[in-house]
């Protein structure tokens, strides 16, 4: 609600500057960056952090400048930037030469962010799923004013949004709440992943419905054996 009320009421003295959206991939950070921009009428502007890294000196500065000049000439916008950790990381003494450009690109983002010219009708959206290495001066007041943790669905979460990816498709004896509180641990990404499936299974056995066997055959191919063949994630806090 923060990020909301902080870019619909861009003339508030209170409205944070910018929020910042934690939580592990698939959660919809993005999607919830796009609706603020939607709900308010306002610009939206997405890159992603890793587009702000260039192979020579002052270029990743020089883009950040740009991005922020266009961001107030199109103003009221609302500026979404993804994988922020992968430009705003902790800085560390010995460095190499591409480490201190990133570093120079992270110090005009910082400036930008509450320098002198300000940012008056921009709002700053981030999104990351590793906050743990975020360089602190980022995270200080006058940046990112609300941090914001977008966790994995519960179980009414998870029907809510199994009922969304499957509205369209004709099922046949499917409990959609059963199907899920079978699993725990699903983003939406996930879930949207299993529908899809499962109307392919339907397509390849030449049946017109979706039947529930075809969501349970769809977590076993797709998630259950991606998670028993890739190696132990770390755990989200």
């Amino acid at each position: 609600s923060y990020s909301v009320t902080g870019v619909q009421t861009c003339a508030l003295p209170i409205s944070p500057n910018g929020v910042l959206l934690e939580g592990p991939p698939g959660t919809g950070k993005t999607l919830l960056a796009r609706a603020v921009a939607n709900a308010t009428k306002a610009t939206f502007i997405r890159l992603v952090g890793s587009e702000l890294i260039q192979k020579y000196i002052g270029e990743g500065a020089r883009l950040v400048r740009e991005l922020f000049a266009l961001a107030r000439e199109k103003a009221p916008v609302v500026l979404f930037i993804d994988e922020i950790d992968a430009v705003a990381s902790k800085r560390t003494q010995d460095s190499q030469v591409s480490d201190r450009e990133v570093q120079r690109t992270l110090m005009q983002l910082l400036a930008e962010m509450d320098g002198f010219n300000p940012l008056d009708k921009v709002k700053i959206i981030a999104a990351t799923n590793r906050p743990d290495i975020l360089d602190p001066a980022i995270l200080r007041p006058g940046r990112f004013d609300r941090i914001i943790t977008v966790g994995l669905p519960d179980a009414k979460g998870r029907s809510d949004i199994f009922k969304i990816h499957t509205r369209k498709m004709p099922l046949e004896r499917v409990n959609i709440e059963r199907v899920a509180s079978r699993w725990d641990n699903l983003s939406g990404a996930d879930i949207k992943s299993i529908c899809t499936e499962a109307g392919m299974n339907a397509i390849r056995s030449n049946r017109r419905v979706v039947v529930e066997s075809d969501f349970y055959t769809a977590y076993d191919k797709f998630i259950k054996k991606g998670r028993e063949s890739s190696p132990a994630a770390p755990v989200y806090s």
